[in-house]
Formats: C-alpha cells, sequence, structure tokens
C-alpha cells in the first residue's frame, strides 16, 4: 500500500482561477484542471527563476517529486495550449503558509496581516472569503 502525500506547501494562492480561451466556443467539457501544486511549481521555476532544489525547500518537498510535479504541470499546459482547452486551477494536495482571503467586492487577495481580518484592507468591504476554505484546503502544516 503506497503512503500517503504529504501537503505541499503554497506561498501565494493563483490570482486568477484559470484561463480561457479566445476564439474556441463550446469549450468548457474539455478543460485542463491545474492542481494548486502544479500551479507553485511553475511559479516558483519559471517566473521566480528559482532552482529546482530552491523550489523542493519552498514547498516541502524532495527535489525528484518537485520534478515529477513540474513535468506534469508542463504536460497538461501544453496540452491546453496545443489543443485549445480552459486552463481550471483547482485542487491538490496542498496548504498555504498563511491565511488567505479574498474580497468579493474588490476582487483583492489579502494575508492574515493583522488581527482585523473582518474588513477588507482595500475597501474595507467585510464581504469576504477564506480562500483556505474556497480551495477546499486546511492550513495544517
Amino acid at each position: 500500500m503506497p503512503r500517503k502525500k504529504r501537503n505541499r506547501r503554497i506561498q501565494v494562492p493563483p490570482v486568477i482561477k484559470g484561463m480561457s480561451v479566445f476564439g474556441v466556443r463550446g469549450r468548457k467539457s474539455n478543460e485542463v484542471t491545474l492542481r494548486l501544486e502544479e500551479y507553485e511549481t511553475i511559479r516558483l521555476l519559471d517566473y521566480q527563476h528559482l532552482t529546482q532544489e530552491q523550489a523542493a525547500v519552498h514547498m516541502n518537498v524532495s527535489r525528484p517529486t518537485l520534478t515529477r510535479i513540474y513535468e506534469e504541470a508542463r504536460i497538461k499546459v501544453a496540452t491546453a495550449f496545443v489543443e485549445g482547452r480552459d486552463l481550471i486551477f483547482r485542487g491538490g494536495d496542498i496548504y498555504f503558509d498563511k491565511n488567505w482571503f479574498k474580497c468579493n467586492s474588490c476582487q483583492a487577495s489579502f494575508s492574515n496581516y493583522s488581527a482585523d481580518t473582518s474588513h477588507c484592507p482595500v475597501c474595507n468591504s467585510s464581504d469576504l472569503i477564506s480562500l483556505n476554505e474556497f480551495y477546499g484546503q486546511s492550513t495544517e502544516k
């Protein structure tokens, strides 16, 4: 029996829920789902230009595990590009570094940097959702 996967640490949630194809209609059933740990590997390796060793430390996984996650992510992104599919960010074996919140009024995302998480720091709205709950994840390490 294989052992349970260790949750991967995500520092910053995606600012969008996914990407839609421009110029192709009726592709909802052909979505490609990119797990949040796959998104994080692309963010760390390709956007922040970290080495695989540095990114593995950030995500609290081994370097070979990070390589496997990255390879799966590249295949999914390539499939979405070549076949004209929508790319959706959802799910995965993850936990967030901090408590993240999103304001439903102004769409700002922010972490729990102060004791007052009942109001948005941008627009002062109280219509907030926890991204930990939104993505269905806990903050436990």
